[in-house]
């Protein structure tokens, strides 16, 4: 009996352990699926989450009280590389008078401002010297206590403007010439800008909007200008020379009224205005929005290369007033050497 016992014993062993094993490996699969549904379940809530901090992170508080977004580490973005600013420390090389269609002054202030394709006016333009006539050498009166207020407010510029050194915007004295310059640096590259302006020092030694009426659209045209060009130098000529400019106020002059009175010449479109206020008559506290330059430069800065609205950059400047022109600088100078 004993012996038939341990038979039987020996026989429900192996079916006992293969019972078991089921039982171990149904626990286990139960186990394994429960974590993976729990993992699944809270897979969204913490991306949100995280989402939520990252947006969170991005903004702090500057001392004015002003929404700053936080410092990150720029990403690099594989392009070609951008040409640097030209001599007179000012205008990238992506811009024209007009601003690019998908920057008009009409975008909303939620609108992301998205890089110009390739083949538009805002990749296409020129980086000629913005200021004519003889280059004021000596920084603006304010240069220097702006730079040292921004250093104070904002953590970036207290990065950027010591890395750049002793370095600052250098104006223009002649309004008609910084003017005509933009018009024949749109849309065209460096050397074709310049090319063409040469021509036109050769047949205009003067440059004087008297000596371009008299040229003629023809002649100027015969210079390499385009037809809509020669048309928009004409335009400014006759402007300056009827007295319909009021050139001897603009100094005393708010800044919307010198870019309305501008804005009224053909090809002269706001951001040109702009940048005639920042390298012309110096003034402190320009935010060229439809600047492409600019835009980039806060995306890289301060949101680590993602896309920025115009609310968000109007946000970021806040902290830098009422020396906005002189944050937009550096901004610029950050991108020196930065492929696009």
């Amino acid at each position: 009996m004993a012996t038939a016992r341990k038979a039987a014993a020996k026989r429900a062993a192996p079916e006992q352990t293969a019972a078991a094993t089921k039982t171990v490996r149904a626990r286990k699969s139960g186990v394994t699926a429960a974590v993976d549904q729990l993992q699944d379940d809270a897979t969204p809530a913490r991306l949100n989450g995280a989402k939520r901090e990252t947006k969170a992170a991005r903004v702090s508080h500057a001392p004015n009280g002003a929404a700053v977004p936080k410092a990150s580490p720029s990403r690099p973005v594989k392009a070609k590389a951008k040409p640097k600013a030209d001599a007179n420390g000012g205008v990238p090389a992506d811009h024209d008078g007009e601003a690019p269609s998908s920057n008009r002054d009409g975008a909303g202030d939620g609108e992301i401002v998205h890089k110009a394709r390739a083949g538009s006016s805002a990749e296409a333009a020129a980086a000629v010297p913005i200021a004519g006539g003889q280059p004021l050498n000596e920084p603006p009166a304010y240069w220097d206590r702006a730079c040292a207020d921004l250093v104070k407010r904002d953590r970036i510029l207290k990065r950027l403007i010591p890395k750049f050194g002793p370095v600052h915007l250098i104006n223009g004295s002649n309004p008609f010439v910084t003017l005509a310059r933009s018009v024949v640096g749109q849309q065209i590259s460096v050397a074709a800008a310049q090319s063409v302006w040469q021509r036109i020092e050769h047949a205009c030694p003067k440059l004087t909007p008297q000596q371009f009426v008299k040229l003629g659209q023809e002649n100027l045209m015969g210079c390499g200008l385009s037809k809509r060009k020669s048309e928009y130098l004409i335009d400014l000529a006759q402007h300056f020379v009827s007295g319909a400019l009021h050139v001897d106020k603009w100094t005393s002059m708010e800044d919307e009224a010198v870019i309305a009175e501008l804005t009224q010449i053909r090809g002269i479109g706001r951001w040109t205005a702009e940048m005639f206020l920042i390298f012309n008559l110096a003034r402190p506290d320009v935010l060229p929005l439809d600047d492409l330059g600019l835009i980039r430069a806060i995306s890289l800065n301060y949101f680590s290369g993602e896309p920025v609205t115009r609310s968000e950059a109007r946000e970021v400047a806040a902290n830098w007033e009422p020396w906005r022109t002189v944050a937009t600088w550096y901004m610029w100078r950050s991108l020196d050497g930065v492929a696009e």
